[in-house]
């Protein structure tokens, strides 16, 4: 997956922005408002782009263990997310779950109320 397929792909989920919330440098795709993905742009120009993405506490730890590429989130909450390198054992059809699921996990956490106001201005785009 290249840069161009990651901000595509996180774009094209329902009520989705980007932002740059804490420097230039910064990616962050929001949901109502809400962090789900961030990945720093100089480590996708360096070769060795990550992402961070919530995650289920239990899957967080399990998906640890089971792939190298997956760490505790770095400078986010170690138990609800992790850091996903790319390049690695990690593939992209993964890392789309991967990304998928912590959209899920965030829009989810979202007041009915915006998830409804989500779906409904996605509805009349």
């Amino acid at each position: 997956m290249n840069i161009q397929q990651f901000y595509e792909f996180c774009l094209s989920k329902k009520g989705v922005t980007e932002h740059f919330p804490f420097d230039e440098d910064t990616l962050v795709f929001k949901v109502g408002s809400k962090m789900f993905c961030l990945s720093n742009l100089s480590d996708w120009e360096k070769g060795t782009p990550t992402l961070n993405l919530k995650c289920n506490p239990e899957k967080a730890l399990e998906l640890r263990v089971a792939y190298e590429a997956i760490n505790p989130g770095y400078h986010m909450s170690k138990i609800h997310w992790n850091t996903v390198s790319f390049n690695s054992d990690v593939s992209d059809k993964m890392m789309r779950e991967l990304i998928h699921d912590s959209y899920n996990l965030v829009f989810e956490s979202l007041t009915k109320k915006i998830q409804v106001e989500i779906l409904h201005l996605e509805s009349k785009a």
